[in-house]
């Protein structure tokens, strides 16, 4: 008597369908973009600045609102090329791409964590 195989392949795809909505291919708290740090020592002097992300897509940098138009050009003037990012908590992913990409393209390297009290 020959084995039927179509029940093993049904159990096998539940199987997988399971393993596939139980499992979670990256941690969700951590994300790190190019964060390089191996060049850099405990004394190289001050720290990089912190861009903050805001819900209406502002960002906020030593205190001033920026849009991406004017944070930019500020952001060149000061001669940065290097920048820490941070989203506060209503920030649309919309708005993390469009300053991630513009800084980028800018020539300005962006290390991004997400804050746990954040979550």
């Amino acid at each position: 008597m020959p084995i039927r195989i179509t029940p093993l392949i049904d159990v096998v795809f539940i199987l997988l369908v399971f393993f596939m909505l139980t499992t979670r291919l990256l941690p969700v708290d951590y994300l790190e973009l190019g964060n390089n740090t191996d060049s850099r020592g405990t004394a190289t002097g001050e720290p990089l600045p912190e861009l903050v992300i805001n819900a209406n897509g502002t960002v906020l940098w030593q205190g001033n609102d920026y849009t991406l138009d004017q944070l930019i050009p500020a952001l060149a003037n000061a001669g940065i090329t290097e920048a820490n990012i941070r989203a506060a908590a209503q920030a649309r992913l919309a708005s993390f791409t469009q300053t991630l990409s513009a800084l980028d393209s800018n020539g300005i390297q962006a290390h991004w964590k997400r804050d746990p009290d954040d979550s």
